[in-house]
């Protein structure tokens, strides 16, 4: 079996507190999102663009996070916000897919959409290719506006997920996964 193969078959989101560093360099990001934006991409619209959160702008974001939450939810207890506020602070490096999707002629919203699918999970494969471990989470606040502020998102976009990327200090297991029988119809 080839190495992408190998990968594919074998590849397992960490979850953001196993991940520690060193993240990729400045070189190394610039690499992974030029693979990243290999996707097809109808129009060539470019339909996402990226947002790379490192060092203090990680809890900055995570200090807009936890103050969102504690806005609606009073009763939450400090230990509770200090997670909020520790979202983006496991991984070294946490980049935000931003999906930019809008009217067009002849490429519809889904399809530009998909793009920003693939342009993560691109950046993904290829950050797992390159021996780092990720995880892509798309949790409460990548609906929330005021955190969608923070980040400086344009009203009509919105957030595809972050991907966390760090050194995994352990690999998860592989989950169950389903039977092709359950998923694929032949024709």
């Amino acid at each position: 079996m080839n190495a992408t193969l190998d990968l594919l078959k074998t590849r397992r989101s960490v979850p953001p507190p196993l991940l520690d560093g060193p993240g990729p360099t400045r070189d190394e990001l610039d690499t992974l999102l030029t693979l990243a934006s290999r996707v097809p991409d109808h129009g060539k619209l470019a339909p996402w663009r990226f947002i790379v959160i490192e060092g203090e702008a990680r809890a900055r974001i995570g200090e807009t996070i936890a103050t969102a939450f504690a806005a609606d939810n009073p009763e939450a207890g400090a230990d509770r916000l200090d997670q909020e506020r520790r979202r983006l602070m496991h991984a070294p490096v946490v980049v935000a897919v931003v999906s930019r999707a809008g009217p067009h002629v002849k490429i519809p919203d889904w399809e530009q959409v998909l793009s920003a699918g693939a342009v993560a999970m691109n950046l993904v494969v290829a950050a797992n290719a390159m021996g780092f471990s990720t995880s892509w989470l798309t949790e409460w606040h990548a609906y929330d506006r005021r955190v969608l502020d923070a980040l400086g998102l344009a009203p009509t976009e919105r957030l595809a997920g972050h991907i966390h990327i760090g050194r995994g200090r352990e690999i998860p297991s592989d989950r169950p996964r389903p039977a092709l029988a359950d998923i694929v119809t032949y024709l």
